[in-house]
């Protein structure tokens, strides 16, 4: 058996998550798992570097199976994709063995897009938090994402994903707003990486952050909710829809590991801006 590394990129839509559920759920574990078993003829368990919610799209998770595959890595790709839904795609693909997407990766990266149209565009309604004719200040978004970077118990924006663990601190490694104009509108557009993420965490933030951005609180008010590990107080839970998992990072990859195309390990800060 070896191991093989991808990284996938889905739409999240149709999906109640990545992880696997009960027959018949739609989910993107299953949705793999089936095409790769297709493809090998073997049984096949996936593994994921983290569990996407219900809506929540994908540029960048991380996934390992184990399989006996006597072809080019580039054949295993191509006939995998050819047996996944349109939604569902893989990028690149790589054998190495020993590897972990959850355990080996060092950081995570989301990204979030809110826009403010004046009027609902049906063309976003899947990939954007649309606040029609809302006014969002830039600068207090900013000021608000920069109290969050740094080691700091989360407790009042997400719980611990793992059963059983009560663990809700985590580093932020980078959380900031842009913004960004096209044709289709202006976007605010939220980064943030962190060794690891709460269960509804980045969206609980974002929700939050955005209420410091149109006035319904100020910037010691966020603070407080953040220092205050109350969950309550975070009222605002920012739509699924606007959320991607952007990027996973890991370790360079050793001397012996076979890394068939560029690897996701080596993305750069230059890449991801």
């Amino acid at each position: 058996m070896k191991r093989f590394v991808a990284k996938v990129a889905y739409d999240g839509t149709g999906y109640f998550g990545f992880q696997r559920q009960p027959a018949p759920t739609a989910t993107v574990q299953r949705a793999l798992e089936r095409a790769i078993e297709r493809v090998t003829g073997q049984q096949i368990a996936v593994l994921a570097a983290g569990r996407t919610d219900t809506g929540v799209h994908a540029l960048g998770q991380t996934i390992a199976f184990d399989a006996d595959w006597n072809h080019s890595e580039s054949d295993l790709l191509r006939a995998i994709n050819a047996e996944l839904p349109m939604d569902i795609a893989l990028q690149e693909l790589w054998k190495q063995d020993g590897f972990h997407p959850r355990f080996d990766a060092l950081w995570r990266q989301y990204v979030y897009r809110v826009t403010t149209p004046p009027a609902r565009n049906p063309l976003l309604n899947d990939r954007a938090w649309q606040l029609v004719g809302q006014s969002i200040d830039l600068g207090a978004l900013q000021d608000a994402a920069a109290l969050c970077l740094g080691e700091h118990d989360f407790a009042a924006f997400g719980t611990a994903p793992q059963e059983g663990s009560v663990n809700t601190v985590r580093e932020v490694f980078r959380s900031r707003w842009d913004v960004e104009k096209n044709d289709q509108g202006c976007f605010y557009i939220y980064r943030v990486r962190a060794t690891a993420f709460l269960y509804h965490m980045v969206r609980r933030m974002v929700g939050t952050m955005v209420q410091v951005g149109i006035g319904k609180i100020d910037l010691e008010e966020f603070e407080e909710i953040l220092l205050s590990r109350d969950i309550q107080r975070a009222k605002v839970l920012a739509p699924a829809m606007g959320l991607t998992l952007e990027a996973v990072g890991y370790p360079l990859p050793t001397e012996q590991a076979t890394i068939s195309r560029r690897s996701c390990e080596l993305a750069t800060e230059a890449e991801l801006e």
